[in-house]
């Protein structure tokens, strides 16, 4: 087993029924470029029914059709901010914790300590995030999932991973292993993908 393989995105994403949303993060081959993406999938009405928009410098969604939203509180939000030299990419509305904690001091994985899964019984849908560090004395990100300890919903699980940002490589981050019911969190380190 080549615990340093690094595969293709697209492999990832055809091979997978259903991934959720997810996280990349990572630095082009040649090295010039930071890379960051978010993408966004739904099986209910409601969490199909947005799509991105750019205001004021940073990415939200937003209701397709507004008629149609049914509870906003899970599928609206800041999904990507930049802060200086950092840029914050999540899958909720941590994005705005995260951007507060940071403005005040905090680290990210310090800023994520008063948040927990989706309150989305019985998926319990993992809260995934990212913080990318523009500094080209040393360029890296790092990468936190918040899960659910048990099928009851009783305990947060709390991962934070940091990289540095190598020419190359990048890591994948999403909510599900693929569809179930309920839909089982992603396991394990964020996958390492060709950038």
């Amino acid at each position: 087993m080549n615990v340093y393989q690094i595969s293709e995105i697209s492999e990832l994403v055809r091979n997978n029924t259903y991934p959720g949303r997810g996280i990349v993060l990572g630095r082009t081959e040649d090295g010039t470029r930071a890379v960051a993406a978010y993408f966004i999938m739904g099986r209910s009405a409601n969490s199909r029914n947005r799509v991105f928009a750019v205001r004021d410098g940073a990415v939200f969604t937003e209701p397709f059709d507004a008629s149609k939203v049914e509870d906003p509180s899970l599928i609206i939000y800041a999904a990507l901010r930049s802060l200086g030299n950092r840029l914050i990419v999540t899958n909720g509305d941590q994005t705005d914790t995260v951007f507060e904690g940071l403005r005040a001091g905090k680290t990210f994985s310090e800023s994520l300590e008063s948040r927990n899964f989706e309150p989305d019984a019985p998926n319990f849908t993992p809260r995934i995030s990212g913080l990318f560090t523009l500094d080209p004395a040393r360029l890296r990100y790092e990468m936190s999932i918040l899960k659910s300890a048990d099928d009851k919903g009783l305990a947060c699980a709390r991962f934070h991973f940091e990289y540095p940002a190598l020419p190359g490589l990048g890591h994948f981050l999403h909510t599900y292993v693929t569809d179930g019911s309920p839909i089982p969190s992603f396991q394990g380190e964020p996958e390492r993908i060709a950038v």
